[in-house]
C-alpha cells in the first residue's frame, strides 16, 4: 500500500479521544462465543459490535429499526461528554507523504477515502446522502453513547453517537499477539472499513433488523459478513479515490493488500476464535461468521459488488 503523496489528507475524520487508564467504572461487559472460556477476552474482542446493536438500535434508541432507510438516529457528531479531543496528535497529518510514514497519518487518509467512497456510492445506490462517521482513538478507556468500553473489547462501531472508536494497540497486541493475524500495513484500513461498513448499515436502518444473535444463519453473522463485504466494495475502489482537489489519495494497492485483509478476515472467524480459546467449534455460538465466511463476502465485495450483491440478509447460503 502506498498513498499518494501529493494528496491532501488534512480533511480524514479522525480525532483522539484520549481515555484513562483504569478507573472510570466497568468497561463493558460482553457475551464470550460458544466454546471460549470465561475470562480468556478473545471473545469480548469481536462481539463488541453485536453488543451494541442490540442495546441501542434493536428496540433502542437509535430509531434505525423503524425509521425510514436514512434516519440518523439521534447521533450527535460530537466527543462523549467528559473527553476531549487530543487533536495534536493528528496536527501533522497534511499529506499523503506524512500518511507513508506515519501511521496516525495513514489512518487520516484511510477516513478520506472511506467518506470519499460512501458519499459518493451510497447516493448512488440507496438514494441517500452520507453523514459521515467520525474515527476515535483511544487509550485504555472511552466512554462512549454507548457505554463505557475498554481496549480490550477491540474497534467498534457505536450506532447511538455514529461514530467509530479503537485502541491501536489492538492491531499488534491482540490481532497478532492474541488472535494469530499476520499483520501489515492494510490490515487497519480493513478493519476500519468493515466498522465502517456498520455505519453505512446504521444508516440505511439494516441494523434494525438484527432479531438473532447466535447461530451459522443468524442475524447477528448476517450483518457482519455484510460489513466484511462493504470492506471489500471499498477496498477495490479505494484506488480510485480523490481528495478536495480530484488527487488520488493511494497510489497503489496491490495483491499482497487484499491478502492481508483476508488474513485478518481469517483471524477473526468465530471458528478460529473457538480453537484459539481452547474451545470446540460450536457454530451455535457463531456471532460473526466463520473464516471462510468473512473471507468469501469480503471477496463478493472486492469482486465488483455492490449494496444489492451485499445483502446477506436475501441470501440462502451464507
Amino acid at each position: 500500500m502506498r498513498f499518494n503523496p501529493k494528496a491532501d489528507i488534512r480533511r480524514g475524520s479522525v480525532r483522539d479521544a484520549g481515555g484513562r487508564r483504569g478507573g472510570g467504572g466497568a468497561p463493558a461487559r460482553l457475551p464470550m462465543p460458544g466454546g471460549a472460556k470465561a475470562g480468556g477476552g478473545l471473545g469480548a474482542i469481536v462481539l463488541v459490535v453485536l453488543f451494541l446493536v442490540l442495546t441501542q438500535c434493536v428496540g433502542g434508541t437509535t430509531g434505525t429499526g423503524g425509521g425510514t432507510a436514512f434516519d440518523q438516529g439521534g447521533g450527535t457528531g460530537g466527543l462523549p461528554s467528559g473527553l476531549e479531543s487530543q487533536s495534536e496528535r493528528y496536527d501533522h497529518c497534511r499529506t499523503g507523504a506524512d500518511a507513508q510514514d506515519d501511521p496516525d497519518c495513514a489512518r487520516k487518509a484511510v477516513a478520506l477515502s472511506l467518506e470519499r467512497y460512501w458519499a459518493t456510492t451510497l447516493p448512488r445506490e440507496a438514494g441517500g446522502p452520507l453523514t459521515p462517521a467520525q474515527i476515535n482513538t483511544f487509550t485504555g478507556q472511552v466512554a462512549t453513547a454507548c457505554g463505557q468500553a475498554s481496549a480490550q473489547v477491540g474497534p467498534f462501531y457505536c450506532p447511538a453517537d455514529e461514530q467509530v472508536y479503537l485502541d491501536t494497540t489492538f492491531f499488534e497486541d491482540v490481532l497478532e499477539g492474541r488472535l494469530g493475524g499476520q499483520g501489515g500495513d492494510f490490515v487497519e484500513p480493513y478493519v476500519l472499513a468493515h466498522e465502517y461498513g456498520h455505519h453505512i448499515q446504521n444508516l440505511m436502518g439494516t441494523m434494525g433488523k438484527v432479531r438473532t444473535q447466535q447461530g451459522p444463519e443468524s442475524d447477528a453473522v448476517r450483518l457482519e459478513l455484510q460489513a466484511d463485504c462493504y470492506a471489500g466494495m471499498w477496498t477495490r475502489a479505494a484506488a480510485g479515490t480523490t481528495d478536495d482537489s480530484g488527487t488520488a489519495i493511494f497510489a497503489e494497492l496491490d495483491e499482497g493488500d487484499i491478502a492481508e485483509a483476508l488474513d485478518s478476515a481469517k483471524a477473526v472467524g468465530d471458528d478460529r476464535i473457538q480453537q484459539r480459546s481452547g474451545g470446540r467449534v460450536d457454530p451455535e455460538g457463531w456471532t460473526h461468521g466463520s473464516a471462510a465466511q468473512r473471507q468469501s463476502w469480503f471477496n463478493v465485495g472486492y469482486d465488483g459488488g455492490d449494496l444489492a450483491a451485499c445483502d446477506t440478509f436475501a441470501a440462502d447460503d451464507l
